[in-house]
């Protein structure tokens, strides 16, 4: 994948369009969480209840910062698991859009260790994190497991050939420090939590 795909990609983020982009756990799809008509497409292309909140990914700590209420006592430990496929749930920040969170004061944050996923948020900012999948269907770790209907429905599609993991993120309660759901990157929290 060139850095101008990737370009082209970030700029159909920020004309409101929908992007499915690969990450070392399974594809997802991609929306501005800015832009709330780009986030209820995503919902549309998924099926996906109203009532589901979508997780965000960054590309940075800084980043994470601008969405997310992140305490300094817990950065050490966000540091020695991200980037990586850890979803962190955490207390969302002002900026963030009702319609992403689907109302609730958590987040799910996903800081991806995937040199495209990086390279398309720095340049677009914030994105949807949500497998590229229809609700309640296994997430596709190549383009050739993709749905026709997803693809069909978004804007742009990038193949970043097979995903190293093949498994959806493992989702942790940074507050509780409970992890929720086990996928990818579990071992990375043996002893952390």
């Amino acid at each position: 994948m060139t850095t101008r795909e990737i370009s082209r990609a970030a700029e159909v983020l920020a004309r409101g369009g929908t992007v499915v982009y690969p990450t070392e756990t399974v594809y997802g799809i991609g929306a501005s969480v800015f832009i709330p008509r780009a986030v209820e497409r995503v919902f549309e292309i998924k099926g996906r209840p109203r009532g589901m909140p979508l997780s965000v990914a960054v590309a940075s700590f800084e980043m994470m910062g601008e969405i997310a209420r992140i305490d300094d006592g817990d950065l050490p430990l966000l540091r020695r698991v991200l980037p990586g496929p850890v979803t962190f749930l955490v207390e969302r920040g002002p900026k963030l859009p009702d319609l992403v969170t689907a109302g609730s004061e958590l987040v799910g944050i996903r800081f991806p260790d995937h040199p495209a996923a990086l390279e398309l948020i720095a340049l677009s900012g914030p994105i949807t994190s949500t497998s590229a999948n229809l609700s309640g269907l296994p997430p596709p770790a190549s383009l050739a497991e993709l749905d026709g209907e997803i693809r069909k429905n978004v804007d742009l599609v990038l193949d970043g050939g097979r995903s190293r993991y093949g498994l959806p993120s493992t989702l942790v309660d940074l507050a509780e420090r409970k992890v929720i759901r086990k996928g990818a990157g579990m071992e990375r929290l043996e002893g952390l939590l």
